[in-house]
């Protein structure tokens, strides 16, 4: 006697469950405004370099100047490239942030840079306290 009864199809792997949906994730950012991912990306900029500041609830645990130089750099490049697409709306709470990092990292540089050298102030130029 033969088997008839259908076979069953075969379980998705687990790996293919946890993949994530690329086609969902693509519809759903093509739907953000340009002005937030542009905001988001600061902000996820910013609290990265005050993690590496040393401002963060573990502060020294966590400190590496050299880290929050980068960041801060990248902040404010950012910031500078998008000053004419972003609104002041948006863009005079992210350059406030951006200029308390800048005096954070002075403050905490055992030799602090001259002025217009350090993170940032090639875009913003010097930042004094």
């Amino acid at each position: 006697m033969s088997d008839t009864s259908p076979t069953p199809s075969p379980a998705p792997s687990a790996a293919s469950a946890e993949s994530p949906d690329f086609d969902a994730m693509t519809r759903d950012i093509a739907d953000v405004p340009a002005v937030e991912v542009i905001t988001t990306v600061a902000v996820h900029l910013m609290s990265a370099a005050a993690v590496n500041l040393g401002l963060a609830e573990e502060g020294e645990t966590h400190k590496d100047l050299d880290e929050a130089r980068k960041l801060i750099q990248a902040l404010a490049g950012l910031l500078d490239a998008s000053a004419t697409e972003v609104s002041s709306f948006h863009a005079a709470p992210l350059r406030d942030g951006l200029k308390s990092l800048q005096l954070a990292f002075r403050e905490s540089s055992v030799v602090p840079d001259a002025p217009g050298q350090g993170p940032g102030e090639k875009y913003t130029g010097p930042v004094f306290g």
